[in-house]
């Protein structure tokens, strides 16, 4: 049940090791590797492998994957283990100066009972940019990935059969520096948990609603809205909060005195319209450092281009625009993208006192229905990709 196949070792060896065994000077990462992977498993008669997962990330698998590092004696081999609580010092860094950051991706049972990671090489491009801004140490992504699809087989049985269904993947990394003083970390702890679900709204697939008000800002030009760092989350819950209060679901983040449209909640945001030249534009903000690089959002972007039958751009649109084509009924679709929800169509934004309801056209023409459908056919293995990794 463990064991590597030839064609994943292959895939290993030969792919994805030359591609990321160097950084960008061209010199050797020290990192962990994944054939020193040392394994304390449990007995099978005492795994369980059935539990409620109606709500997303409350339920956890048997197992988990942690990495210990310090500057003195740098990466320790890669261990699964039981799942269980984290021991951390009182003054851990990451716990008082938020230097930590997660990512989040997804494992799907194909229609053919095999087990498919999407895109996971983008999520470890983008984990590894986030551990230099955060002055955490570097790590040979494939190693990582190579550690993540192990512990994924082993707790295979966790992957729901069902298309609602996946296996969210969360590697997190933290300093656990224990001292109160400001610096950078001597010791750091990699860790990767496993949660089964289903979708992350439990709104039975219907459109969001957003409330929109300049007054939060949810990433600044020169902090880290590009990184996914849990300071952009933990920081987002009071206008989320405001949201509620205002009968919407979810903010839509604004910046700047013209009000550019950035994300919403924690997705990326598409704008699919008529644009002002009288052009069918499908539109998302340009990755300027506010926006965070999302893995749907690059598939979006990749497979609307691909089929070039509209123009795809990155760019910013204010509200004043997006309110302005809305009355010339030039709005076609807004929808919001990301791992936790994939595609969320959006029917409602607040903003400054006026409901702005977006039009729906029929669901068989929705380009959202459409994207949906292509993407799942990719992660539950029905249209061959390589997308995705098989476990």
């Amino acid at each position: 049940m463990f064991g590597v196949t030839a064609a994943q070792c292959d895939w290993f060896n030969l792919e994805l090791k030359p591609l990321l065994a160097h950084n960008m000077a061209g010199k050797s990462i020290p990192s962990f590797q994944a054939a020193d992977l040392v394994f304390q498993l449990l007995s099978s008669s005492t795994r369980e492998t059935t539990a409620d997962v109606s709500t997303f990330g409350t339920c956890f698998t048997d197992h988990m994957l942690t990495i210990e590092w310090s500057v003195t004696e740098g990466w320790q081999p890669p261990l699964i283990k039981p799942f269980e609580n984290l021991s951390l010092h009182p003054a851990c860094s990451s716990l008082h100066y938020g230097i930590q950051l997660f990512e989040g991706l997804k494992a799907y049972r194909g229609d053919d009972n095999r087990l498919r990671i999407f895109r996971p090489m983008l999520n470890m491009q983008r984990m590894a940019n986030s551990a230099k801004r955060a002055c955490l140490p570097a790590f040979d992504q494939s190693e990582l990935l190579e550690c993540i699809r192990r512990l994924v087989e082993i707790e295979q049985d966790w992957v729901p059969h069902s298309n609602q269904g996946s296996l969210y993947i969360r590697p997190t990394f933290i300093s656990t520096e224990p001292t109160l003083g400001l610096k950078t970390p001597t010791r750091a702890l990699l860790y990767v948990i496993l949660s089964p679900g289903r979708p992350y709204f439990a709104n039975g697939g219907k459109d969001v609603s957003l409330w929109a008000d300049p007054k939060y800002t949810r990433a600044w030009i020169g902090g880290t809205g590009d990184c996914k760092m849990g300071g952009n989350y933990g920081g987002s819950m009071f206008a989320q909060y405001e949201a509620v209060h205002y009968g919407c679901e979810q903010v839509l983040w604004l910046y700047g005195e013209d009000h550019k449209i950035t994300e919403a909640g924690t997705m990326n945001i598409f704008l699919h319209w008529i644009n002002e030249d009288g052009e069918e534009e499908l539109s998302t903000p340009p990755l300027d450092g506010l926006i965070l690089p999302g893995v749907t959002r690059q598939s979006i972007l990749d497979i609307t281009r691909k089929w070039d039958e509209f123009k795809v751009t990155e760019r910013y649109l204010t509200m004043a625009q997006f309110c302005s084509a809305l009355k010339q009924q030039r709005v076609k679709e807004l929808f919001g993208s990301g791992t936790a929800c994939m595609i969320c169509p959006v029917g409602l934004i607040l903003y400054q006192g006026e409901n702005l309801h977006i039009p729906n056209q029929e669901k068989s023409s929705l380009l959202t229905t459409r994207l949906t459908k292509e993407l799942e056919d990719i992660q539950y293995g029905r249209t061959a990709s390589d997308w995705t990794l098989l476990v």
